[in-house]
């Protein structure tokens, strides 16, 4: 009997309960490398698995399978296994599991079809993630795919949980700037935000090239959804992150100092002297959005000095081409909430209004009651990690030899005033 017979034989027998799952994995342990050598193991192997039913055995043996070129075929027997098999089995062999579904998303983007990736790998992130708090190696291989598939939905919903585990730090890096970059593209400017200050603040001892490429995101995005820029970061942010990260953004810093002032012919200026810089970082696009936020934060302003204007006062005073570009801006605006304001067709008139919102209809307070207990959740899970940190053995250790070196054995007020040299 080959080695690939007496593995069958044994994933068929021993793949019923948790205990002969266990005997079971043991045995694939062993024969992995025997397989690996073993012509009797064809793709026709697998006809004589379930992979729902033997799925940790199915497992292994695809991922010796696909451990080479992989063709069409494999790549949809990977995709057809991630679909099928049973989660409790594959987190017996996870590490396995995320390397096959790694390996099946770089052939969906050798292929230039990363929208065949994304249905299985939003599957598989829920099958190998054991809670929703926790951030998986698959987490930015799913958003990745979806990002390039422009499925921006599906992609947001990964984002939906709210992450308090990670493993990895570059899987969290890359968690958040792919997930940044979903919500920009569904104009969720505020996540977005959240999401790249996770990235620009995140503990580094050298800056990376992934919290670089987040603060230039991070710095046009506050502009178009606070309509401001602060050259300072974030105080939280590590000690490189603040040596290093204006140093290799200046274009950037530019843009948002000029954005301050308010001037947009300085702005437009910034932007064609490094207009090059913009597109070859994919930025020019979101740069573009940021100058058109200017005209708009500009035209708010007015709404706070005037009651009444003309389209074409509202032209001459924020620098756009025409009455009619005014318009065209204020309706957007009107569209999208930012201000409240009636236009008079005839005579060209615009008259701003109070925000009519009493903040008391059925659809605000379930709003409200979201944001409520989704902070109830966030403050119970901080209470339980702190009294799990608490509890831990290598936190305790190291917080008691910190403590030793200022532990002098007396009170500070007996400290004697001299000292013997």
């Amino acid at each position: 009997m080959s080695t690939t017979e007496g593995v069958i034989k044994s994933i068929q027998g021993l793949s019923g309960s948790s205990g002969d799952l266990s005997a079971l994995h043991r045995i694939l342990k062993g024969a992995e490398e025997t397989l690996r050598t073993d012509s009797d193991l064809q793709l026709s192997t697998l006809d004589q698995l379930h992979p729902s039913k033997h799925s940790l055995g199915y497992l292994y043996l695809l991922d010796v399978l696909t451990c080479g070129s992989m063709s069409k075929e494999k790549a949809l027997l990977i995709s057809r296994f991630i679909t099928c098999c049973d989660a409790e089995q594959i987190r017996l062999a996870s590490d396995k599991f995320v390397s096959l579904c790694k390996r099946f998303k770089e052939r969906v983007l050798e292929l230039r079809d990363p929208l065949r990736g994304v249905a299985p790998l939003l599957t598989a992130v829920r099958k190998v993630q054991v809670s929703t708090k926790r951030l998986t190696a698959l987490h930015p291989d799913c958003l990745q795919l979806c990002l390039q598939a422009k499925c921006y939905k599906s992609g947001f919903s990964v984002l939906s949980d709210d992450i308090l585990e990670v493993d990895q730090p570059r899987d969290f890096y890359l968690y958040c700037y792919y997930g940044g970059m979903i919500c920009i593209g569904l104009k969720k400017f505020q996540k977005a935000l959240e999401l790249l200050y996770n990235v620009v603040t995140a503990p580094m001892h050298t800056l990376n090239a992934i919290a670089l490429e987040a603060y230039k995101k991070y710095i046009l995005v506050t502009l178009i959804h606070s309509g401001q820029f602060s050259v300072s970061l974030p105080k939280c942010a590590s000690t490189a992150a603040q040596r290093s990260l204006k140093t290799w953004c200046t274009a950037y810093t530019e843009v948002g100092n000029c954005y301050n002032e308010g001037k947009i012919s300085e702005l437009e200026a910034v932007v064609v002297a490094h207009g090059s810089d913009f597109e070859k970082d994919n930025n020019l696009g979101l740069v573009k959005q940021a100058v058109s936020s200017l005209y708009k934060r500009n035209i708010l302003r007015l709404t706070q000095k005037y009651l009444t204007l003309s389209l074409q006062d509202i032209a001459n005073m924020v620098q756009l081409a025409s009455a009619k570009e005014a318009e065209m801006h204020v309706l957007q605006m009107i569209q999208d909430g930012q201000i409240h304001a009636l236009i008079n067709q005839k005579d060209g008139m615009v008259r701003f209004l109070e925000d009519p919102e009493q903040y008391k209809t059925s659809e605000m307070i379930e709003v409200m009651d979201s944001v409520i207990q989704r902070t109830i959740r966030l403050s119970k899970n901080l209470i339980a990690m702190d009294e799990s940190l608490s509890c831990d053995p290598l936190y305790l250790g190291k917080v008691g030899r910190e403590r030793q070196r200022y532990d002098f054995g007396e009170d500070f007020d007996t400290v004697p005033q001299k000292f013997s040299m």
